[in-house]
């Protein structure tokens, strides 16, 4: 790490998420589904379909990538679009059985790897590190922070 870096909460946080991408991706790899593909099928699991924006909210994606990456998982046949049940002018998007069947065997995988990082913490720093992380959400995403990105 470079000098300094380890104070600035802007490279930790970048750094955090580089780190932790990277393990759920080697958790992944086998399977070749990237972690945005990931977010995208477990975003998808609950079966309810969903809009391509809500995917993108929830997947932490911008539009255009998550369309590409959309078509790219209909054409593996892991997920297909259908228009919602309760507005037929919306599109959805639902996963598929073998999606689904997907998701199931890379979930230990993925839980696996992330119990690496929750038990290296230890119980109460990982809890401390997710509240914490949770409330800079919430103080990022408050109407105060759009206005000091102005």
């Amino acid at each position: 790490m470079r000098s300094g870096s380890r104070s600035s909460l802007d490279y930790l946080l970048a750094e955090a998420a580089r780190c932790l991408s990277g393990i759920v991706a080697e958790a992944l790899a086998a399977d070749e589904v990237s972690v945005d593909e990931w977010r995208v099928l477990a975003a998808l699991r609950d079966g309810h379909g969903h809009s391509m924006g809500e995917v993108a909210d929830i997947a932490l994606l911008n539009g255009p990538t998550l369309s590409k990456l959309t078509d790219r998982l209909v054409s593996r046949a892991l997920v297909y679009r259908r228009q919602a049940r309760d507005d037929r002018r919306r599109i959805a998007l639902y996963l598929s059985e073998p999606g689904r069947e997907l998701v199931d065997r890379l979930q230990p995988s993925v839980d696996a790897a992330l119990a690496v990082v929750h038990d290296g913490l230890g119980a109460q720093r990982s809890q401390r590190l997710l509240t914490g992380l949770a409330a800079l959400v919430d103080v990022m995403s408050a109407p105060v922070a759009a206005d000091v990105s102005r």
